[in-house]
């Protein structure tokens, strides 16, 4: 019997032998499921179009249709419908096939009652958490508006999904993306759906701080401290007690910092700069970067003990480029809401989405955004056409230093790197005497504008530099 740990479902079982099918839907119904049964596919289909199932169990050889030709059509009206066919041995093929049209797993005959109660398990969990899943993107999508972690992609439920999971516990989270890719919108996904979530989510950029206000920033100080520390200051650390603090871009940082870092998320305390004492802090980290952490480790500029402490869990964020088919629905939420705040009432054409679909995203989902709102800008018609996404238009901009890399023939960090140059020198140009303008448009701090010119050996006011040094640290 169902000892509560089984999650209990609403289950169609078809099969055109009759002892068969009532044997198996009396031992669904022992577990605690709700269990419908259908004798060919016809009927089933005809259930399947009137009455909520989470699981076809399905056996595989019936006429005039088929358990396959069963699969597709189920699938076709229910696509999250989770699929368990039962096949004969000899028949293995046919399941495999049904697995490849979405179905989610098969079980050979004669099973065992307990391997079939395994596997129903197993389906059901799946269902319950992709219903989650919707629930949780349709929720934090009214709530925060943040439309960049709901979408269609395979990649993005399985984002979310790992989200729901690692949420309510109190593991450390890494996240791993590029720029623009919406990192802090996923670590505000992981407190909204945590037990902390009534308590302060509080965010700190390593790289819009200098290294010698971060320390302050993070630990807080005594009044006296320094020079300008006219009285005592809580640093965000405190601020996040009971909560979660979200530091991005965190391999910004120097090791002598990381040390200090190691230090309080071991010891779960934090000492002000200026005082001997310490606080204790109940605080859970989540921490990101846009950089390759083994390349960084590897290169001696990340601590390893340090990496440990924040990878327990590690979030991936995919690039737009892994997501196309999302693109669609990113941008015409984007075009929501401009329109909600203006008088305008512009719409997308097919064609300007087929556009935005041929496009590579170097930016991702901030770069689409950032497209949207200057179509919307400075389209003379309501509808947005191909004409105002000219990504295929070359310009003087498009070429700094040599021809845009072709996709797919060059390796991720040189093509960010073209993107980078592309965007630093287009902002130059129009801000040539004002590197802090320059570096407000690129949503960057001053010392990550400065030292990414650097390491690209562009000179403001000037041509760029042929040079091979590194990113200075």
């Amino acid at each position: 019997m169902n000892d509560g740990s089984v999650p209990r479902g609403r289950v169609l079982v078809v099969d055109d032998q009759r002892n068969m099918r009532a044997t198996t839907a009396m031992l669904l119904r022992s577990e605690g499921h709700s269990v419908l049964e259908a004798g060919n596919a016809e009927e089933a289909l005809a259930i399947l179009g009137k009455e909520p199932v989470e699981l076809l169990l399905t056996d595989m050889r019936m006429e005039p249709l088929s358990g396959l030709d069963l699969t597709r059509k189920a699938m076709e009206v229910s696509p999250q419908l989770q699929v368990i066919v039962m096949t004969a041995f000899g028949s293995i093929e046919s399941a495999v096939e049904a697995m490849r049209l979405g179905a989610y797993d098969y079980i050979t005959k004669p099973f065992k009652e307990g391997e079939l109660v395994h596997r129903v398990r197993r389906a059901l969990e799946r269902a319950n958490l992709l219903s989650a899943v919707n629930l949780f993107a349709k929720e934090f999508h009214s709530r925060n508006g943040l439309v960049a972690l709901v979408g269609q992609s395979q990649v993005m439920r399985d984002l979310t999904a790992r989200i729901l999971r690692v949420a309510p516990s109190d593991a450390t989270v890494l996240i791993q993306g590029e720029s623009g890719t919406g990192k802090e919108l996923v670590a505000r996904a992981v407190h909204a759906y945590s037990k902390r979530q009534e308590r302060p989510f509080v965010p700190v950029n390593c790289a819009a701080i200098s290294e010698g206000l971060l320390e302050s920033e993070l630990f807080g100080h005594a009044k006296g401290a320094f020079t300008g520390a006219v009285r005592s200051r809580r640093g965000l650390f405190e601020e996040a007690d009971g909560g979660t603090l979200f530091i991005d871009e965190v391999t910004e940082t120097s090791p002598a910092f990381q040390s200090k870092l190691l230090r309080v998320l071991q010891e779960g305390e934090v000492r002000r700069v200026g005082e001997s004492t310490s606080i204790k802090v109940d605080v859970r980290t989540v921490a990101a970067t846009n950089r390759s952490l083994e390349k960084e480790l590897a290169e001696g500029r990340f601590r390893q003990d340090l990496f440990y402490r924040l990878n327990v869990v590690t979030l991936r964020v995919p690039p737009l480029r892994e997501r196309l088919e999302d693109i669609p629905l990113l941008a015409e939420h984007f075009l929501e809401r401009i329109n909600a705040r203006s008088q305008v009432r512009r719409r997308m054409s097919a064609g300007a989405l087929d556009r935005l679909m041929t496009h590579s995203f170097p930016g991702n989902v901030r770069e689409l955004e950032n497209l949207v709102e200057q179509a919307a800008a400075l389209a003379e018609a309501e509808e947005l056409t191909p004409d105002d996404f000219p990504l295929q238009a070359a310009s003087e901009l498009d070429k700094p230093r040599g021809n845009r890399p072709e996709p797919g023939l060059v390796s991720l960090a040189t093509a960010v790197s073209f993107a980078e140059r592309v965007a630093i020198e287009h902002a130059l140009q129009r801000f040539p005497e004002d590197l802090q303008k320059v570096a407000s448009v690129l949503d960057v701090s001053a010392t990550t504008l400065w030292r990414k010119m650097k390491r690209l050996g562009i000179v403001a006011g000037g041509p760029a530099e042929d040079s091979d040094s590194g990113d200075a640290r």
